[in-house]
């Protein structure tokens, strides 16, 4: 208790609370959240953030909390608020490599079943039911479910806004100005569209000879030169420049822009936000809310660009007084396939280095066919390692990026060795991924699902 109370001194942060029945409350100071711990009138439930429940009775009394939610395809932006503060806010990193893994189980499971000669079929009885998602885009929008609930459990939300578009693509199709959000005249509808073409691009100049020395953006109509010229705003006769190559000398004949005809990007994000967004207003009961409107208020307020200032900006904060940013991560719970297939490794004859068998294959893909490909097994040279296949047979202690102590540092842990009796830890001092023994480590945090980055 008394680690918890030294960290409660040197937390900034709110503390949050929730009643003896689990409802959530409004934050105390950590000063007053010491006091209650000591005097044995509450405990502690949760340390991301800091949260304590109390023993006693409450009156509960609650004031308006306004949840903004900055939804992405890797990151979510987030910022609880209320009139006068912001109670919480930060963001929080997805889980990255869902598809991949989703791929190589189907390997493994492929695998085993051709094994079985006479296995039934049972591609027949596959069904899928309205409103299927694959399983990476299925496992993102849970995310966004799991930490805006997670939210509500500990604040009294009241209101939540979720940004799920960076641009308003009727607004583009359709350039009128009409409603609320565009009282403030053309200068908002022009942000709509110049956000999606910057936001495209990745927000850095196509010119593929420029030397980026410059910071400032600017939009580029292709088509000026074209006879008749192509003046339009459509997004594909837009591209986004630096300001060094956006010059009046650039746009004269025989100079860079003029007959210049790059190809525009499409890009994975905002495919998956337009796939899971209505499922994601309804599900929360959220109001909608547009990259190009937190922009331009974002700029309004000098904010830098950032996830929690975006969410910060969505909730409606202008002059509240800022928390300290709580930033997550969502590690992988658990590896739980049994099997691990490890391919054999030559020496290539061609580059003189180590490769795997599978690269230096035959090149053909199915059986009694005509091979589609090179034949790469001309150049496998000696072997340096056989394949094999290993099951694991037990639940290690350790999993991979929690943390431990060993010589009184404190490591990463990378991966468990030797059948559970090693630990493989990350940065030790002239070691990469030194392998140190389970019993000469001390556990400090286990890190798994939601949680800090540090």
């Amino acid at each position: 208790m008394n680690f918890l109370l030294v960290q409660l001194q040197t937390t900034k942060m709110k503390v949050l609370v929730i009643n003896k029945h689990g409802q959530p409350l409004m934050p105390t100071s950590p000063r007053k959240a010491r006091l209650l711990l000591s005097s044995g009138k509450a405990k502690i439930v949760g340390r991301d953030p800091f949260t304590i429940q109390l023993i006693y009775g409450s009156s509960g009394y609650k004031q308006e909390v306004t949840l903004g939610i900055d939804a992405g395809y890797q990151h979510i932006g987030f910022s609880a608020i209320t009139e006068k503060e912001e109670l919480i806010g930060g963001e929080l990193e997805l889980l990255d490599g869902v598809s991949e893994r989703i791929t190589e189980r189907f390997k493994y499971r492929r695998q085993r079943r051709n094994r079985l000669r006479h296995r039934a079929p049972r591609f027949d009885n596959r069904t899928r039911e309205e409103g299927w998602l694959t399983p990476s885009v299925q496992h993102k929008l849970d995310t966004h479910i799991k930490i805006v609930e997670r939210i509500k459990s500990i604040l009294p939300v009241t209101k939540i806004i979720i940004e799920t578009a960076n641009f308003d693509i009727q607004k583009i199709k359709n350039p009128k100005i009409e409603g609320k959000q565009y009282q403030e005249g053309e200068q908002l509808g022009y942000y709509n569209l110049t956000c999606y073409i910057r936001h495209r691009d990745g927000y850095k100049c196509q010119n593929p000879n420029c030397k980026g020395k410059s910071e400032v953006l600017q939009i580029h109509h292709i088509g000026y030169w074209k006879i008749p010229p192509d003046r339009s705003d459509r997004p594909g006769n837009l591209i986004t420049l630096c300001e060094k190559c956006h010059t009046p000398a650039n746009h004269e004949k025989g100079k860079l822009l003029f007959g210049w005809e790059p190809k525009v990007k499409s890009f994975k994000p905002e495919t998956f936000m337009s796939t899971i967004y209505g499922k994601l207003l309804n599900i929360l009961n959220a109001e909608q809310a547009y990259g190009y409107e937190t922009k331009f208020n974002r700029e309004q307020l000098q904010l830098p660009k950032t996830h929690h200032n975006d969410a910060f900006v969505i909730a409606g904060g202008s002059t509240q007084i800022r928390s300290t940013p709580l930033i997550l991560e969502q590690i992988r719970r658990n590896k739980r396939s049994m099997e691990q297939f490890y391919d054999a490794k030559y020496i290539d004859t061609k580059t003189k280095e180590k490769t795997s068998g599978s690269i230096l294959s035959s090149g053909r893909r199915t059986r009694n066919k005509n091979l589609n490909s090179e034949n790469l097994r001309v150049y496998r040279g000696h072997k340096v390692s056989k394949g094999q296949r290993r099951i694991k047979k037990q639940r290690y202690p350790y999993n991979p990026n929690d943390y431990i102590e060993f010589e009184n540092n404190k490591y990463r842990v990378i991966g468990m060795q030797n059948l559970g009796t090693g630990v493989k830890i990350a940065n030790y001092p002239g070691v990469n991924n030194k392998v140190v023994s389970v019993s000469k480590v001390k556990p400090i945090k286990r890190r798994s699902g939601i949680c800090t980055s540090t």
